[in-house]
């Protein structure tokens, strides 16, 4: 026999006895994201071609984007083919959908499809019950106790604070320390349990329906910097029937998207969103420490 021949039949008996493990992500079958954008108070012109960097480096999805008209202008043929999509992103805070778009979006979530909402994108729709109960909690636009209880931490316990008030506030943009609250959640497992984020508005005080809400990480609001004093959810998961939803309030602007924290927890949280499951499991060796912020820019 040849060693050509030999090393073939060697190479086959290792497939057989599955000896030749560990798939690249590069050879996997891609996750395929829908970025949803087109209206927001934030430069989402800017902070979409930064989501879509963060989420295809690391060669697990490949993302299309589905831009919204204009605020103001005709919104009735908005309506992005949701069920082509392994997860769905929104980088979207603007005028409400069509009442066609938003029904195939609840049912494509619900029937098993991802959403992950980033920063201002809990601030969208509160008129929307749906969206609501899908995010479980958001900020601004009217939000009050009539939209659901804050979320607080007492005796590391998250309880629900049906306190009269508006939801949704941050003070000046500054760095501050993300704290993991569930260490063993896939998305959150092996990270470090705090580390310093970039300066970023630290979102307080937002309130929602918060049913099936799973808090991963806080921070602490801090008065000097004008917060509420409270210790606020950062990062959270819920699941409604199939579906999964991953919410990083996390966010603001190409600095606070250049933090390694908001990149692999962003990256992490939308695989589990599109799957369940969390493969992008190596913590970047320059991931943040709880002292000091580590940055990775994209172009």
């Amino acid at each position: 026999m040849s060693m050509r021949i030999r090393a073939l039949s060697l190479l086959a008996i290792c497939l057989s006895l599955g000896v030749i493990t560990g798939t690249s992500h590069a050879e996997e079958k891609k996750l395929s994201v829908l970025l949803v954008d087109g209206q927001n108070n934030h430069k989402w012109e800017v902070t979409s071609p930064i989501l879509i960097d963060i989420l295809e480096s690391t060669n697990r999805f490949t993302v299309d984007r589905a831009t919204s008209p204009a605020k103001g202008e005709d919104l009735s043929g908005f309506r992005p083919n949701f069920s082509e999509y392994d997860v769905v992103v929104s980088n979207y805070n603007g005028e409400l959908w069509p009442e066609q778009t938003r029904k195939e979006f609840v049912e494509y979530v619900m029937n098993g499809g991802g959403f992950v909402s980033v920063h201002a994108a809990n601030n969208a729709f509160s008129q929307w019950p749906e969206y609501n109960l899908l995010i479980g909690v958001g900020g601004w636009g009217g939000r009050n106790e009539k939209s659901g209880p804050y979320i607080r931490f007492r005796d590391d316990k998250m309880i629900l604070d049906k306190t009269p008030g508006n939801g949704g506030s941050h003070g000046s943009r500054h760095e501050f320390v993300v704290t993991t609250f569930d260490e063993d959640h896939p998305i959150m497992k092996g990270l470090p349990s705090a580390w310093m984020h970039s300066e970023d508005e630290l979102y307080d005080r937002l309130r929602g329906p918060a049913r099936n809400l799973h808090v991963l990480a806080t921070a602490y609001s801090d008065p000097e910097t004008r917060g509420s004093g409270e210790i606020e959810p950062m990062l959270m998961v819920l699941e409604h029937k199939k579906g999964r939803v991953f919410h990083t309030v996390l966010g603001h602007d190409p600095t606070a998207m250049s933090c390694v924290g908001f990149q692999t927890t962003l990256q992490r949280g939308t695989e589990w969103a599109a799957t369940g499951k969390v493969t992008l499991t190596d913590v970047p060796k320059n991931f943040p420490t709880a002292t000091e912020c580590k940055t990775r820019t994209f172009e």
